[in-house]
């Protein structure tokens, strides 16, 4: 049974998706921040999962191998992803082969968590986002094809001001391809169990 928690920050909502956060190991990943000099939206996550009462356990998908992963976060509960430039996230999770370890992790039973860039890369493309975040960070990745774990493309952040522009134009663009957006705000998060998924705020 896969079971994703996908958000654009509201990372509160995550308590619901286990037992006990004081008794769950969390693999933190930091690596699409990478290309920003400013990277406080990473330490804002850290320190709130903490605060929730998480164990955090940092994993960078940088130079490690598939197997390298997979021994790594086989005993982890959640795994959960952070944003910033999704372009890049994806390269690293390709490189790295974390897109086949997270899979095997989803059996096994783990949660996959995702904000921003997180969320994103879980879909089954981040083509459109390419009006959001920058595919030249990225110069290695050869497809924008995601994780493919849900059947729908995450707008995170949606409702703010700066974005909304951008936003209407994918919505605009991409609609007509039947590309089904799930569009999110900063209050609300998606959870996915079994295919099925539901908004919550």
């Amino acid at each position: 049974m896969n079971r994703l928690f996908l958000t654009s920050v509201k990372l509160e909502h995550l308590v619901n998706m286990v037992d006990d956060p004081n008794k769950t190991n969390i693999a933190f990943i930091p690596t699409a921040a990478d290309p920003y000099d400013d990277k406080w939206f990473i330490e804002a996550d850290r320190k709130k999962l903490k605060e929730l009462g998480f164990s955090v356990i940092e994993v960078d998908l940088k130079n490690k191998t598939k197997e390298e992963l997979f021994n790594i976060l086989k005993d982890m509960d959640v795994v959960y992803v952070a944003g910033g430039n999704s372009f890049y996230l994806l390269e690293k999770v390709k490189e790295s082969g974390f897109d086949d370890v997270i899979k095997r992790l989803l059996d096994k039973g783990v949660v996959y968590a995702g904000s921003s860039a997180g969320a994103v890369i879980a879909c089954q493309t981040i083509e459109p986002i390419k009006l959001l975040d920058d595919p030249s960070k990225a110069p290695n990745l050869k497809s924008y094809q995601g994780l493919g774990l849900v059947d729908f493309i995450v707008l995170p952040h949606y409702g703010k001001e700066k974005y909304q522009e951008k936003f209407s134009k994918i919505i605009s663009d991409y609609g007509e391809k039947n590309f089904k957006f799930v569009p999110i705000t900063d209050e609300q998060s998606i959870v996915v169990e079994n295919n099925n998924y539901k908004i919550i705020e």
